[in-house]
């Protein structure tokens, strides 16, 4: 039994770790992915979510709203085929925790309405967390910095259903070629 619970552990530690460097790839501030070209930028915004301020508690795990509306510009055309849009909380300790992976967004698409995590277009999809749970999962730290980051690909993402996070990541990473957030600190 205590060869069991080791084995899981050192598996969830090793699968934290890949997911740690994923997500860092994906989320670096550095606005440089790959080769080493300059990314373009993107405009978030929302007209719930105010960049640096909190995020509204409705939207946290203290609320019903599901995922907030939000809304970007400047994605470069004809270059994209697809958009993704990243939700994690990189906040001191955090190590990276996602609370949300949408992919293949019809590039002609500028907007997510309110809680869209429950009723998706055809053709986007929505990644398993690490908790589990496929979808918009509310933040609950109140100390979080919460990052909505909206990725422009330039191509549809191929994930098989079950694929580890870190993979999918990998992939958004690998094929970004403009990025923007929008960032809430902490709760209300």
């Amino acid at each position: 039994m205590g060869q069991r619970r080791s084995s899981t552990i050192a598996r969830r530690a090793t699968a934290s770790a890949v997911l740690v460097a994923a997500l860092a790839v994906v989320t670096s501030g550095c606005g440089i992915l790959g080769g080493g070209a300059p990314l373009d930028s993107i405009s978030v915004s929302s007209s719930r979510i105010k960049e640096g301020a909190p995020l509204p508690a409705g939207y946290s795990c203290k609320g019903t709203l599901g995922s907030p509306p939000l809304r970007w510009s400047g994605v470069p055309t004809p270059q994209t085929k697809s958009v993704a849009v990243v939700v994690d909380n990189n906040g001191a300790g955090f190590d990276g925790e996602m609370h949300w992976v949408l992919y293949n967004i019809d590039p002609r698409t500028t907007e997510l309405g309110d809680n869209i995590a429950q009723s998706l277009p055809a053709g986007m999809g929505q990644l398993r967390l690490a908790n589990g749970k496929v979808g918009y999962s509310p933040p609950c730290r109140a100390d979080g910095n919460y990052r909505f980051t909206v990725y422009a690909l330039d191509r549809k993402v191929e994930i098989k259903e079950n694929a580890p996070l870190s993979d999918a990541l990998q992939r958004i990473a690998e094929r970004t070629i403009a990025r923007g957030r929008l960032t809430a600190v902490h709760i209300e």
